[in-house]
């Protein structure tokens, strides 16, 4: 016997907790998919990185910035390594990814005050469908417990954008991050600018393009790209701009390293078509051609850090 509860039926039976935000994002094609998790404060998020860092499980990489953690994750089952400090220290661990149709189905367990987390907090997203809880399901003091937890399939998309602008008038950072704030589909996630080579002949001001990224349900992909056609189409001041279309968890590393050499080198409009064919990355004329070149190298550097602002002098120590 199965209990299911939905996020304000947990809410209601726990009280409210901390937990902002409960993203599960696939990529069925890589095998991969990435949890994304925002809490109010960052201390309790802090002793999730560290406990399910310990326990292993179906967490390949875990990190966190300000509030929110980031966990990129295999699809399948593994054991968890709780091991003997477990008991004085709790545990907390994902030991299962499945994908059921449009949903995803995350299997958590706890020890101690750890089971408050997966039991009573994660559940109470706003992005859970439902969780679902054993009849032996006991939360907190000492006690080992395990939920399921039911979210959307989400996928990434990645939206470069260049030349929107002119030397007198707009700016494409600026449009792509309004375009981006305002989405009616998905959930808006990062926004990039990417500084390119700077003694560009055709540049307008600084040689910049942007890459925004969002989560979204599947069959809403074709809508987003619709909306962000649209929205640039009527924001747009040049005769020039592009925008480009990414699906997928991972940027290809020769697509990365081909922008990192954007910022340096002088490309021709034919090398970015042609890597945007090798890639997979849809390449959507809004106004014009001019932009092709910077809106393919947004998405090849969307996955970057501050690199994306700078040039490779900038960081000497970084080969891409």
């Amino acid at each position: 016997m199965v209990t299911v509860l939905t996020p304000d039926q947990v809410r209601a039976k726990y009280g409210p907790l901390f937990n902002r935000g409960f993203l599960t994002i696939v990529d069925e094609k890589a095998g991969k998919a990435r949890i994304i998790e925002s809490c109010m404060a960052r201390g309790p998020g802090e002793w999730d990185v560290c406990n399910r860092r310990r326990t292993g499980g179906m967490i390949e990489n875990i990190r966190m910035e300000g509030t929110v953690i980031t966990m990129d994750v295999g699809i399948g089952e593994k054991d968890l390594r709780f091991g003997p400090v477990s008991a004085d220290l709790g545990g907390q661990g994902l030991r299962a990814v499945k994908i059921e149709g449009d949903e995803v189905r995350t299997t958590w367990y706890g020890i101690a005050g750890a089971s408050v987390g997966i039991g009573a907090c994660l559940p109470q997203s706003k992005d859970v469908i439902r969780t679902e809880y054993p009849d032996d399901f006991k939360i907190g003091g000492g006690h080992t417990a395990h939920v399921d937890i039911i979210t959307p399939k989400l996928v990434r998309v990645v939206i470069g954008v260049d030349d929107t602008d002119t030397k007198e008038k707009g700016a494409t950072w600026a449009s792509a991050l309004k375009m981006a704030v305002n989405t009616p589909v998905g959930h808006f996630m990062e926004h990039k600018i990417i500084q390119l080579n700077p003694r560009s002949p055709t540049k307008t001001t600084n040689c910049c393009s942007t890459a925004v990224s969002f989560a979204v349900r599947e069959d809403e992909v074709q809508k987003l790209i619709e909306y962000c056609y649209g929205f640039l189409k009527k924001e747009s001041v040049s005769e020039d701009a592009v925008m480009t279309v990414f699906q997928g968890l991972e940027v290809p590393k020769e697509l990365t390293s081909w922008a990192w050499r954007c910022k340096t080198v002088l490309v021709d409009r034919s090398e970015a078509v042609a890597m945007a064919e090798k890639h997979g990355v849809q390449i959507i004329s809004i106004t014009g051609e001019g932009g092709t070149i910077g809106a393919v190298a947004a998405i090849g550097c969307a996955d970057l850090g501050p690199e994306c602002a700078g040039v490779p002098e900038d960081f000497p120590d970084i080969v891409h």
